[in-house]
């Protein structure tokens, strides 16, 4: 196995140049799409290594990007280059990687991996791996569906105080169990700063309601934790806070908003594609062992 890793705390712009080369190439040979989050990519602290290169020569073959959320979840998402696979090259990311996700307390990791080719899910099998959930990538292009507005619903920055902190943390948990960041704890460092700048807060009547987290990466805005009261679903405040982010995100520049949602939550995916968000792609998460 010719070539050499290289582990990285923080992309330089010739390597983010070199895995945007690498990701043309490979979604030009299998299609869809690649969960590579750009945002998070361009945006690392530097602090940890979280990125893993393989090179051949000069050039760029391998990537595998580690992505932390908080507590004990991780996952790792990347490529092979075509005419370097089967070469071992994605086993010796993957070993290099679990390493670093144990160094930081990450022992539950999901290997992504597209349905655009079968490459990756025999890939996850071969290392003993089982299939923990698959989601959907949804697309919107244009407005919303239209519909009523609740004006006793607002939205508004989180602050970064702890009542804020409880609220989207009971919200998160609601919705999502334990996976996601704690915002309850007292954390300074440069990635909790950005998630509560992305994250918004949906009031009704000056309660908490919602939340969700709106990023934008060049054209695209993205929506992630979308999370609303469980005792309050049901009665179209989901449907009202999307369609205002989604008509704002529209407004503000992006060309497209993109959201993604378990393949087994109907109730969600209806509500996506009644407002117009269409499926693009469906990624598989493997549970490494």
């Amino acid at each position: 196995m010719a070539g050499v890793l290289e582990p990285v705390r923080g992309l330089s712009p010739d390597h983010l140049d070199a895995v945007a080369a690498l990701e043309r190439e490979v979604v030009a040979a299998d299609g869809g799409r690649l969960k590579l989050e750009w945002g998070t990519l361009r945006s690392r602290s530097g602090e940890d290594v979280e990125d893993l290169l393989w090179w051949d020569g000069d050039r760029l073959v391998g990537f595998l990007g580690v992505y932390a959320f908080g507590g004990p979840f991780g996952e790792l998402g990347g490529m092979v280059a075509p005419a370097a696979r089967r070469r071992g090259i994605g086993t010796a990311l993957v070993d290099a990687a679990l390493p670093l996700c144990a160094a930081r307390g990450i022992d539950r990791v999901l290997l992504v991996t597209p349905r655009t080719t079968p490459a990756g899910a025999a890939f996850a099998r071969a290392r003993g791996a089982v299939l923990d959930h698959s989601e959907h990538a949804l697309q919107l292009t244009g407005p919303p569906a239209d519909g009523p507005q609740d004006p006793r619903i607002s939205l508004r920055p989180m602050r970064s105080d702890a009542a804020d902190g409880a609220a989207v943390d009971a919200l998160l948990r609601g919705a999502f169990g334990a996976h996601g960041p704690d915002f309850s704890v007292a954390d300074d460092s440069e990635r909790a700063r950005r998630l509560r700048a992305e994250t918004v807060v949906a009031e009704r009547d000056g309660t908490v309601v919602g939340c969700l987290r709106l990023t934008r990466t060049d054209d695209v805005a993205g929506v992630y934790g979308f999370a609303v009261r469980p005792d309050l679903q049901g009665q179209g405040i989901g449907r009202d806070v999307l369609r205002r982010t989604c008509r704002q995100a529209l407004a503000d520049g992006a060309a497209l908003v993109h959201l993604e949602v378990e393949v087994a939550n109907e109730r969600a995916l209806g509500l996506y594609t009644s407002l117009g968000f269409a499926p693009v792609s469906t990624e598989d998460y493997f549970l490494l062992p």
